[in-house]
């Protein structure tokens, strides 16, 4: 994830115009809107209740919003192109030939349902027949290698005290359900998970030719070591501090602290055997990992295993199998109803194994030269405005204000695609079966990604596909990222006018530059390193400021008893108010000259507020809302719109809200960060 370097001038580049004179919409949906409802009740429903009226869950859907119903219409366009590929015949090893046949495999059910599970079963074999833990050892980074997320993982990023340099990371994992609290929390909900979890475990364990008697010895034997690495691992809030997260060390100091592990054979098998330096992210988990490696019987670890293969298999198996793991992670977990149908199955996995060359296509038909211009202009207008807000604070110290302008000045901006692509090459895609491309993709990937240890880290290089809808920032590169997915309607629309796409694309851009002062961003310096360039009194003022957010947040029940994560979504929240709060100053700057007409009845400043609202439009069952509380750092949709605007004075008067309105807040209990 990763020169452009913008310098903020006193010049404002201006690219607002009349909506009228120009032929330019307000870009408003009104039929998005339910006018039953008071805005300064509840102006989620308000501004998004006409937009879930109109878009039911369907029982594929735990979630549907406008960031889904986006990726949905991108599905449909890849959709288009890929089955054009897929339905002719191509010289072998060409890209051409690697989408098409990736595609028919997924879609060829016939060949998947004779399949059953026998793709894995060499795979299960050979590791019921392990003798001993050297050889339990040595099986381990053949695993990782495949992509399979044994007892923690390894990757390779930025070093976050030297982010010009990458290195060798190692990182808690180990556990299907990814997240601590699954395995620890003792409330109902959770303690019906777990219960399930363990049916789930049996189920598929059957499925895959063990009997039941061994199925439920296998479950227990998982449980067993899934629970212990929850146990030993951070929570989700420790997890976002930096400090906390890097413990650089020599391989040889590794090999003190985890002495059960091979770690020659690990690094050999890697392809890292010259590696000398490596961040452990997480010491006390890999500590537990080698304290389970030495005290588990290797039957447990032969079950736990097995268990990894299976899991990360079932989808790319049969029918069967796929019906299994859906009936736990989509029903259980996230109250899914229904499977994805086939095609999409198909467009996900060749997104997931040629995720560029695909994007090359897409934006070579869908994203206009124009969009992109317009996009940078955007960026160059929010960032003077950032650069002025920060000027104007009131809490902050010059000399930590000289520093913040200088990081600001070198963020790099990425809009659209890349200017190169990535090469396939070396990606092999054969007739075999689907679970065997899979399995190559992945080592495809992580060969890839290894082999940069220790070596410059390429700012050019992308983090996310161009047709992904969503965006980014990096803190060990200072990069903001803004696909061209993403870069449509509702969140951009280039027959729209400046209140529209400023409160829209705007607020989202905003948003990824706020991630460089978030409470975690905040701690990276210019060039990306994790350094204190604050003051110790400036650190104290935003600490007391970003806490009024996280309390706040904390205070909002997301559903009967549960509450929101403050601490956890803090960094989100406080990139949705500054998004906001910049956005909204950059968008009455670019019209100040010329005032934006109203529009069926609608202010341009309510017009701002209502396209912010519209992109956090969803609806959502109760089971994912659970879900995403505790495994999603950021706040539910609603509470995007309903948490953010009773600290936005613009909003009040926009709307003419009411000091005893049910959403407002005294000013003196008010974020005012930046």
């Amino acid at each position: 994830m990763k020169k452009i370097i913008f310098i903020i001038t006193i010049v404002f580049m201006a690219i607002s115009c009349d909506s009228k004179k120009n032929g330019l919409t307000s870009g408003i949906d009104i039929g998005n809107i339910d006018t039953v409802v008071d805005p300064g009740s509840d102006f989620y429903q308000y501004a998004c209740g006409g937009w879930m009226s109109k878009h039911p869950l369907t029982g594929e859907y735990a979630r549907f919003g406008s960031f889904d119903k986006l990726a949905e219409d991108n599905r449909s366009l890849l959709n288009d192109l890929i089955k054009e590929i897929a339905s002719t015949k191509h010289e072998s090893e060409t890209v051409e030939q690697k989408i098409g046949d990736l595609y028919n495999m997924v879609m060829d059910s016939v060949k998947r349902n004779a399949d059953e599970y026998f793709p894995i079963v060499e795979e299960l074999n050979s590791i019921a027949a392990l003798k001993d833990k050297n050889e339990l050892l040595s099986l381990i980074p053949y695993l990782m290698f495949n992509g399979i997320d044994v007892y923690f993982s390894v990757f390779v990023d930025a070093d976050m005290m030297n982010s010009s340099m990458n290195i060798l990371q190692l990182y808690q994992g180990g556990i299907s359900l990814k997240q601590r609290d699954y395995y620890l929390d003792k409330d109902a909900h959770t303690t019906n998970i777990r219960s399930q979890y363990k049916k789930h475990i049996i189920k598929m364990f059957e499925l895959a030719g063990f009997s039941h008697e061994q199925a439920k010895k296998n479950m227990e034997a998982v449980m067993k070591i899934e629970t212990r690495l929850a146990t030993a691992a951070y929570d989700k809030v420790k997890q976002r501090d930096p400090y906390a997260n890097y413990n650089k060390m020599s391989i040889e100091d590794l090999k003190q602290i985890a002495p059960a592990i091979n770690w020659d054979t690990m690094l050999s098998t890697l392809n890292l055997k010259n590696i000398n330096e490596i961040n452990v992210s997480q010491k006390e988990s890999i500590i537990e990992v080698n304290n389970i490696i030495a005290s588990e019987p290797l039957k447990n670890h032969i079950a736990y295993l097995q268990w990894k293969i299976i899991d990360d298999a079932a989808e790319y198996l049969s029918d069967e199998l796929y019906a299994g793991n859906f009936e736990f992670y989509g029903k259980i977990l996230s109250g899914q109803e229904e499977q994805q149908p086939r095609w999409k199955q198909a467009v996900s996995a060749v997104n997931g194994a040629l995720g560029e060359a695909v994007g090359q296509m897409f934006v070579k038909k869908y994203f206009p030269p124009e969009a992109k211009e317009r996009m940078i202009k955007l960026v160059h207008n929010l960032q003077n405005v950032l650069a002025e807000r920060i000027s104007a604070l009131d809490w902050m110290s010059d000399s930590t204000k000289t520093k913040a302008l200088e990081k600001l000045k070198t963020f790099y901006v990425k809009i659209g695609y890349p200017d190169k692509w990535r090469d396939y090459t070396k990606l092999e895609i054969k007739k075999d079966s689907y679970y065997e491309n899979i399995k190559r993709t992945k080592r495809f990937e992580n060969e890839y990604m290894l082999s940069k240890a220790g070596k410059p880290v390429d700012k050019d290089e992308w983090g996310m596909t161009p047709q992904t809808v969503n965006a980014y920032y990096n803190p060990a590169t200072n990069e903001i990222c803004f696909p061209a997915g993403i870069l449509q309607y509702p969140f951009f629309d280039m027959n729209a006018d400046d209140a529209f796409n400023y409160g829209a694309i705007g607020v989202v851009i905003g948003h990824e530059m706020t991630h460089g002062f978030d409470d975690a961003g905040r701690q990276f310096d210019k060039d990306g390193n994790l350094k204190d360039w604050w003051t110790a009194d400036d650190t104290k003022r935003f600490e007391k400021r970003a806490k009024v957010m996280s309390d706040y947040f904390d205070s909002i029940y997301v559903a009967p008893g549960v509450h929101a994560n403050g601490r956890f979504t803090l960094g989100e929240n406080i990139a949705d108010y500054g998004g906001l709060r910049i956005a909204y100053q950059a968008y009455k700057m670019t019209t100040k000259d010329n005032p934006l007409p109203d529009v069926d009845g609608f202010t341009s400043d309510q017009r701002f507020f209502l396209a912010y609202a519209t992109i956090w439009a969803s609806n959502i069952r109760y089971e994912e809302i659970l879900r995403r509380t505790k495994s999603d750092p950021h706040s539910l949709g609603k509470w995007r719109v309903n948490g953010q605007m009773p600290h936005i004075q613009a909003w009040y008067d926009a709307f003419d809200i009411a000091e005893n309105a049910p959403m407002a807040l005294p000013v003196e209990k008010r974020v005012a960060i930046w």
